[in-house]
């Protein structure tokens, strides 16, 4: 692989995130956009920190992948990130794309999740490298990750083309040591040209495009037949694995001993190389986390490969599922002591979103969520969110439902309010526009949260602190035609209440804005509410929000009792709003509600 930073080489401990950020940087990179999502969310802030390079949050991944477009028409060499779903948004501007190619090199990071650690699917994205024609790579390590990312640049430009990189959860997690460099200078590729017949995809020039993207497929499985970026391990020739990223290492570890075909170009494929590799081993296994992605490729090469259990699609592999897939030695089971607690996820003590959950189970309201940390009002005790689809879905999904129910079912979207920059506007639109009556509930709590704290368009800074114009939530509802906008501080649960209450009972459309700062972005702690055990009837009204702060002993009584964890407690006062009897009482000068 060709250095373009000799002067100067040191090692760094670097996750696969970082790696890759300081790969793009080494490489040159000038222009980095995308849009948070775990395990993806780390790599921009990183080569934003490197300097040197012109960084932002895109409101989502479509327009993350347009701008990139934009700036490598331009000449220069960009990066976007994206997790696995976020390339089911960008999937658009992508398939075309393939077609324009590219000047400055492109590289488009998807950060698959298996095992779903922080994702609502599993889907698998070698799919579309495959389906767009898309060359993509695949690192097995944090060295890989730089170095393929590097790599993945000089392909760009050579081949004409966007280029994949897929990192997996625990590629992008894992830290290791990473030989670095210094970063290349890497000029803007010529002047801006005027190039209609490349880059305007009307039918007669998208048809010889299309034949050139035929040509450069062939083009890189010449590449793949001889590059080093895959490479052949030989060993104990009974056992033959052909594998890729961070399966390559658990079926390393598994089968030291064994002859490997490791794949780094994951699409295309050579086929020559891997008959070649097959014609030199007894048994021939393939080893992929989830879809059968190279092993359907390689049996329509007409080479022979022992097939494995279906239940090893599902889920993140490991050595010992590696062993158990080849060897039919049983994992270990590693599931958790059934005699330690359970520990579900729960929203923050003191977050703002717990009291519109709260009064929305009270409402008997049917919600429609949206991805965020408020999807976790579904958990009990809250239990009062009821779908969750995919980014801004929500809204769309109220409204689909009211236009065949009416007022039969109290439905409420609720989505959070980088979301609903992301791909929320349009359903408001839609909304107004087709007469729907839905209330759409944006909860502001001022930042990404559940990606890391990012800041979004309704914060009014950018990703490299910059000051930008904040996106005004209720102007925004207003210039698309929804007339009652209300704004409410959620820790105010009586007001909140009210304003839900009423729009949820007119029959026009309305938006409430539920706005108060993410509680881990205040780090500001309020004094504990009172507690009188004389007047507390144990009625659990208080435990029933959910809050981590507030937890149930059992003295003797033929209920629990409520305590309060004052560690933990922010004094939100959530607790003393709901409690019937007034057992828990603000502190003495602190106000319920509006702190």
């Amino acid at each position: 692989m060709a250095d373009t930073a000799k002067d100067r080489r040191e090692k760094l401990l670097l996750s696969g995130n970082e790696a890759i950020a300081h790969g793009a940087w080494e490489a040159g990179v000038r222009f980095g956009s995308g849009y948070p999502g775990t395990p993806s969310s780390e790599i921009l802030p990183a080569l934003n920190e490197l300097g040197e390079v012109y960084c932002e949050w895109s409101v989502n991944e479509k327009v993350a992948l347009e701008a990139a477009a934009g700036a490598s028409i331009a000449g220069a060499r960009c990066l976007v990130t994206m997790k696995h779903v976020g390339v089911n948004v960008a999937a658009d501007p992508l398939f075309t794309m393939s077609y324009t190619g590219v000047e400055g090199g492109l590289v488009i990071i998807s950060a698959d999740d298996p095992s779903m650690h922080s994702s609502q699917n599993e889907q698998d994205n070698r799919h579309y490298a495959r389906a767009s024609k898309v060359p993509m790579l695949e690192p097995s390590d944090s060295q890989e990750a730089r170095d393929f990312t590097m790599r993945a640049f000089e392909l760009s430009e050579q081949f004409d083309t966007p280029v994949f990189l897929r990192p997996v959860t625990r590629i992008c997690h894992s830290d290791g040591l990473v030989e670095v460099g210094e970063r290349a200078e890497v000029p803007l590729r010529g002047e801006l040209q005027k190039q209609p017949e490349k880059y305007v995809m009307i039918p007669a020039y998208a048809r010889k495009r299309r034949v050139f993207m035929a040509e450069r497929t062939r083009a890189l499985v010449e590449l793949a037949e001889h590059d080093e970026i895959n490479r052949e391990e030989m060993g104990d020739t009974s056992l033959g694995i052909i594998t890729s990223g961070a399966a390559y290492t658990y079926a390393k570890e598994a089968f030291p001993e064994a002859s490997f075909l490791k794949l780094g170009l994951v699409w295309p494929l050579s086929p020559e190389r891997i008959r070649r590799f097959a014609e030199q081993v007894d048994r021939l296994f393939v080893i992929e986390e989830l879809d059968p992605f190279l092993t359907e490729e390689i049996l329509a090469m007409g080479v022979a490969v022992e097939r494995v259990d279906e239940s090893f699609r599902i889920g993140e592999l490991t050595p010992a599922r590696v062993r158990e897939m080849i060897a039919g030695e049983p994992a270990p089971d590693t599931t958790a002591d059934e005699d330690l607690p359970p520990r579900p996820p729960t929203l923050c003590a003191g977050c703002p979103h717990r009291s519109v959950f709260t009064l929305l189970r009270k409402l008997k309201a049917y919600v429609t969520g949206d991805i965020g940390c408020y999807t976790l009002g579904t958990l009990p005790p809250l239990q009062a969110l009821h779908t969750c689809l995919c980014m801004g879905a929500g809204i769309n999904e109220a409204h689909g439902m009211q236009k065949v129910r009416g007022h039969e079912a109290p439905v409420v979207a609720v989505i959070g309010d980088s979301t609903f920059t992301h791909s929320g506007i349009t359903g408001l639109v839609n909304i107004a526009y087709n007469a729907g009556v839905s209330t759409v509930v944006i909860v502001d709590n001022r930042t990404t949260a559940m990606t890391g704290g990012q800041v979004h368009p309704g914060v009014g800074e950018t990703l490299s602190g910059m000051p930008g114009r904040a996106l005004d939530f209720e102007a925004l509802a207003r210039a698309v035609g929804v007339e009652d906008v209300r704004v409410v501080d959620p820790y105010d649960m009586a007001a909140t209440e009210a304003a839900l209450r009423e729009t949820m009972a007119s029959p026009e459309p309305s938006v409430v804005i539920a706005r108060r700062e993410c509680v881990l972005m205040v780090r500001e702690r309020r004094p504990a509410p009172d507690f009188d055990a004389d007047r507390c009837t144990r009625c659990g009204a208080c435990i029933r929000i959910g809050c981590p702060a507030l937890w149930a002993e059992d003295d003797g009584g033929k209920r629990p009792i409520p305590r309060i964890n004052t560690a933990l407690c922010t004094g939100c006062l959530m607790c003393a709003q709901v409690c019937p009897v007034d057992a828990l009482k603000a502190p003495e000068g602190a106000q319920e509600g509006n702190q």
